[in-house]
């Protein structure tokens, strides 16, 4: 590849891989597809070998292909924040911000911080990834992820975002209880229908209880079971009578005074820490750098 035109045509063929597809990345770059589309062919050419396998549905990458991404993404990022560095002193933070995060903070918690973010800094494009397992945010391309402090990886760096502490409460609809009961000790549950959770390996979401100063966990029958990914879908599924359902508290206060859902057991409700944002390492890019900074300036109660 000529030297003038090659770090042009890398940088066109790493976003198609980035991104997924032609149309993906000519969105992403603002060029014509044909353009992109040309320009990896002649990549391809002059190296002579292929690097993407073409379909009418997808593109994905030759060994050859993934190999040269693999060894040009981390050039590109370093041009990436060789060019944030020199504009440092700028006011205006502009750029990318691309999040890892598990379904447990979409429905309440990101709203209102992404709001404050964008009004802080409207030139950030931000992406959020949905995942609910261990995700190695930096192969996964992303800058930062949020995850519980029991599964963060130990080498990560980590700020706390949103709520600090968190209470798991139980609920569930009026009808429910008037056909079976309502539960006046932790080991009644065993004999009550719930709505329980998958986690992605295989294991349903324990249901823990405090009792008499420590942490008991106890095993109602899963009436229904909903993967993690649909952890936000629960709510309806609980006012429609089905079963009790174990979910944040945040989340069911409004249906509490509404009357929709109805605490059970709430002396024996457990608590725990809120989620941390992590990332790898302290020389994060801008955008990033201006997330935390939110982060630590918006502490949830």
């Amino acid at each position: 590849m000529k030297n003038r035109d090659s770090l042009d045509d890398l940088a066109i063929f790493h976003t198609v891989v980035r991104e997924g597809g032609f149309r993906a990345a000519s969105r992403r770059l603002g060029l014509a597809p044909s353009k992109v589309s040309t320009t990896v062919a002649r990549m391809e050419a002059e190296l002579g070998v292929p690097l993407l396998r073409r379909t009418t549905r997808s593109v994905s990458t030759t060994d050859a292909g993934r190999t040269l991404a693999e060894r040009i993404g981390p050039l590109l990022e370093g041009l990436d924040a060789a060019r944030a560095e020199a504009a440092e002193g700028a006011d205006r933070v502009t750029g990318r911000l691309k999040l890892n995060v598990p379904g447990a903070v979409m429905p309440d918690m990101l709203p209102p911080l992404l709001a404050a973010f964008h009004a802080r800094h409207p030139d950030v494009e931000v992406e959020i990834v949905v995942e609910n397992g261990i995700v190695d945010i930096v192969a996964a391309g992303c800058d930062a992820g949020i995850r519980y402090e029991d599964i963060l990886a130990q080498d990560m760096i980590s700020v706390p975002v949103g709520p600090r502490m968190q209470q798991i409460a139980l609920a569930a609809a009026p009808a429910y209880l008037d056909a079976h009961g309502t539960p006046t000790a932790p080991h009644d549950l065993i004999e009550h229908q719930a709505i329980r959770y998958r986690l992605p390996d295989g294991r349903l979401l324990p249901w823990q209880l405090v009792e008499d100063g420590g942490t008991i966990a106890v095993e109602p029958i899963p009436r229904l079971v909903l993967g993690v990914n649909a952890i936000n879908t629960g709510l309806g599924f609980a006012r429609a009578g089905i079963g009790i359902i174990a979910t944040f508290r945040n989340w069911l206060e409004a249906d509490f005074t509404r009357g929709d859902l109805v605490p059970i057991l709430p002396e024996h409700w457990p608590a725990r820490t809120g989620p941390r944002l992590y990332y790898p390492n302290r020389h994060a890019p801008r955008p990033l750098r201006a997330f935390i900074e939110l982060c630590l300036d918006h502490p949830a109660s």
